[in-house]
């Protein structure tokens, strides 16, 4: 494992850097954080910059509309952008880090050709229909029903956390087929269109406010058969690709972000004289080990990936993915505790943006699986122990 850059790589990093220079301050002002349509609208307008610069889906295959870059090359652009105060994917995360990323792997020519090229250019923005009222963490026991009608499946259920269902275009849902078979083998994957008859969204407004996260009731929404990405209930194998992208570099610009703020914390400690407690500053000094070791684990798992290509592999990220997302879901929790004691009575601020990630942050060890469902995968596919 070479951790080090290649000359490549590193004229791959100033060419970037020169373009985010040259474009950053020409974006227009940031929309109200509760304003999603107008969100929506600025994260399109920054992917339509990236796809006509060659950036937008930089890793992902030619074939696909990527440009074909290394694991590394990503992991560059990732740690750039977010150096450099650049928009994150925003609204269409989903799109860009989970749906795309998937189709690319495992849709046929035509889904690849409807679907790809919209999400690259920002033109259609997507949303995720995994998690149901009675199935989170045991995501196998979803019970969204699609039964098949001819060229369709007509879907009835409902789910839950739909990640930007209020402005997406798509949903990845996931589905069940087969209601006799095993839990994890009647499962498939569909691509819903949001605007069908029969879908009713319904925001939920989290503990920081904001909207992002919807119930979404599904009532006879008839779905293309041919909208369906892999086999009839092997929707389980494609979903366990998707949650490897939301798990393996979805989150790498925030540890590049967790490491600036942990610098803005300590230049805030010491302003205010907090820096004087011994405890806070050995607290300080473990997190800036740990996001250190994170971002060695996040290069580790990306030589992985490129390895894999290289030996005639997919390329997804694998298990190491599982023990990142575990360790980072607590050590961002960490921070932002460590930040509100910095603040003091300030942390009561629900407008200070420390205080909005604290808050943010507590959904971490939940999100794309809980930290008990990444145990039992490192536990299981890692250690080689025994299913519980």
């Amino acid at each position: 494992m070479d951790l080090t850059y290649t000359a490549e790589q590193e004229e791959f990093r100033a060419g970037l850097r020169s373009w985010l220079g040259d474009v950053l301050p020409k974006l227009p002002p940031r929309p109200d954080p509760r304003d999603w349509p107008g969100r929506r609208a600025y994260d399109a307008g920054w992917q339509r910059m990236l796809y006509d610069a060659g950036y937008a889906g930089l890793h992902w295959p030619v074939d696909a509309g990527g440009r074909g870059a290394t694991p590394v090359q990503h992991l560059i652009f990732l740690e750039e952008t977010e150096k450099a105060g650049a928009p994150y994917v925003g609204a269409n995360f989903v799109g860009l880090l989970h749906a795309g990323p998937t189709i690319a792997a495992e849709g046929t020519e035509e889904q690849r050709r409807r679907w790809l090229p919209p999400v690259l250019r920002g033109d259609e923005v997507w949303c995720q229909g995994f998690s149901e009222p009675g199935a989170g963490s045991d995501l196998a026991s979803l019970r969204t029903r699609a039964v098949r009608d001819g060229d369709a499946y007509v879907v009835t259920g409902s789910k839950i956390w739909t990640s930007h269902a209020e402005v997406a275009d798509w949903c990845e849902l996931l589905v069940r087929t087969d209601p006799q078979a095993p839990k994890h083998r009647g499962i498939s994957w569909l691509a819903m269109p949001m605007d069908a008859p029969g879908v009713t969204v319904r925001p939920l407004r989290t503990l920081a406010g904001s909207t992002e996260f919807a119930e979404m009731f599904l009532d006879e929404v008839r779905v293309p058969v041919a909208n369906r990405v892999g086999e009839e209930n092997d929707g389980w194998r494609v979903t366990m690709v998707t949650l490897s992208f939301e798990r393996g570099t979805a989150f790498v610009g925030e540890v590049v972000a967790c490491r600036r703020v942990l610098g803005e914390v300590a230049r805030a400690a010491k302003a205010n004289g907090s820096w004087d407690d011994p405890a806070l500053r050995r607290r300080l000094g473990r997190l800036a080990a740990e996001f250190s070791v994170l971002w060695r684990l996040t290069q580790w798992n990306v030589s992985e990936a490129e390895r894999s290509l290289r030996a005639g592999g997919t390329g997804v990220p694998g298990t190491g993915g599982s023990v990142f997302k575990l360790r980072y879901s607590h050590a961002r929790q960490e921070l932002y505790d460590t930040a509100a004691e910095v603040l003091g009575p300030l942390a009561q601020d629900t407008g200070h943006p420390w205080t909005a990630e604290r808050l943010s942050s507590l959904s971490y060890t939940i999100a794309a699986g809980t930290s008990q469902i990444q145990k039992n995968i490192v536990a299981e596919r890692i250690l080689g122990l025994p299913k519980g």
